[in-house]
């Protein structure tokens, strides 16, 4: 009996969810790209383009805080913790080498690093009538890359190589794009963006993987949507390559020429593309986006949307709310999570305390069952029967081994 007791406490212990061996390992600081969570890592595309005056250009919606500045620390620390508060696992901002654009991805860098948020950076290699940069510019602002602020704790690593994207990677030549790559690749792993699986196939020897932006495509109208994203998965992993895959909360860009929006639905629309891009097996899901009010895609919290889409991502990511937010400059305030271990401890506290009297309800109910024992020097009849207590309905009702 008591080596069923033993038994049972230790079956009760060992399962206990909030001690598992996942929840006793610390988090990583980085989201893994190699497949071992339970969700891919989620990276939201960033975009620091912003002064005031850019808020009057092309927008429909504005944030929720104001025609912010790329530039201001206070803005940047915000955005990071309205994106961890809905399980956004870091950004993937937009860059080129430039005064303003180096300055504004130091002060992001240097926020990442004080939040332990994470950070890739995918290369603006078009320009701003859609036309590619000089092969030459595009190699050295790598290299530039590399040297100013690859090294950086915020800068997410696949096998110790921080994360890069090529934008644009479908108007360069193979030759082209090996020139780029073959610099950097020993120190950087660099993703190409084609829109294929023939595009990728085109370059795969000279990049590490492919993350596709697509984000004008409507999910409930858009023939073969999940399955092309699949095809590519596959192509890009028979590789041994890293896919990311995309997904998008709505499209409208008819004022920079788009024809053809794809409405909201509420929330709808991103469930259905965050559901397709799970189903292509990711090694990372590619949020689009963050901010970029342009092309409507922004989660960022609007004064069209509210926080809304940072409500859906909380949902499909089965997180609760971690932080209260008040508009404005006021900081953002965490909310104490519950400690899983609170329960195995109570547990504990009662399983202890039950082993220990057990052993001594045992014997009690042993001598109970046997009669009293025989006064000291006196010797009992053999032929005298000995009357033996009755066990008690309540005594027998006690017993561990009448438990369910």
């Amino acid at each position: 009996m008591m080596r069923r007791l033993w038994a049972l406490l230790a079956a009760l212990l060992l399962c206990w969810p909030g001690l598992s061996a996942a929840s006793q390992a610390p988090r990583p600081t980085a989201p893994p790209l190699t497949g071992e969570t339970s969700r891919p890592p989620l990276l939201a595309y960033y975009y620091q383009w912003f002064s005031p005056g850019s808020w009057q250009r092309a927008k429909t919606d504005l944030p929720l805080a104001g025609p912010y500045s790329s530039d201001d620390t206070q803005v940047i620390d915000r955005q990071i913790a309205e994106a961890r508060s809905a399980g956004i696992d870091g950004f993937i901002v937009g860059w080129k080498h430039g005064t303003v654009n180096d300055r504004r991805l130091r002060k992001l860098v240097d926020a990442a690093e004080a939040r332990n948020f994470k950070l890739a950076m995918i290369y603006q290699s078009l320009d701003f009538h859609r036309r590619p940069l000089p092969v030459d510019r595009v190699a050295a602002d790598f290299r530039y890359f590399r040297d100013h602020f690859a090294d950086s704790p915020a800068m997410l690593s696949v096998d110790g190589r921080p994360l890069t994207v090529w934008s644009g990677t479908w108007r360069y030549s193979h030759a082209d794009v090996a020139r780029v790559t073959s610099g950097v690749r020993g120190e950087l792993r660099v993703l190409a963006s084609e829109k294929n699986v023939e595009g990728y196939r085109r370059i795969a020897d000279v990049t590490d993987g492919d993350a596709y932006y697509w984000s004008s495509a409507d999910p409930e109208t858009t023939p073969g949507y999940a399955e092309k994203l699949q095809d590519m998965a596959r192509a890009v992993h028979a590789d041994g390559k890293i896919w990311l895959a995309p997904c998008a909360p709505g499209f409208d860009a008819q004022l920079v020429g788009g024809t053809k929006p794809v409405p909201r639905r509420d929330g709808a629309t991103l469930a259905a593309e965050y559901a397709a891009a799970l189903r292509s097996s990711p090694d990372a899901i590619g949020l689009i986006s963050w901010n970029e009010f342009s092309e409507n895609t922004h989660v960022e919290p609007s004064r069209a949307h509210g926080d809304r889409f940072l409500q859906v991502l909380r949902d499909l990511r089965g997180i609760p709310a971690t932080v209260s937010y008040e508009s404005g400059n006021n900081p953002v305030r965490p909310v104490a999570r519950p400690d899983p271990t609170r329960g195995y401890w109570a547990l504990v506290g009662v399983a202890v305390p039950l082993l220990l009297v057990t052993p001594l309800a045992v014997r009690r109910l042993r001598a109970a069952r046997s009669g009293p024992a025989p006064a000291a020097g006196r010797r009992t009849d053999p032929g005298r029967k000995v009357s033996r207590s009755p066990v008690s309905t309540s005594r027998r009702c006690s017993r561990p081994d009448h438990e369910p």
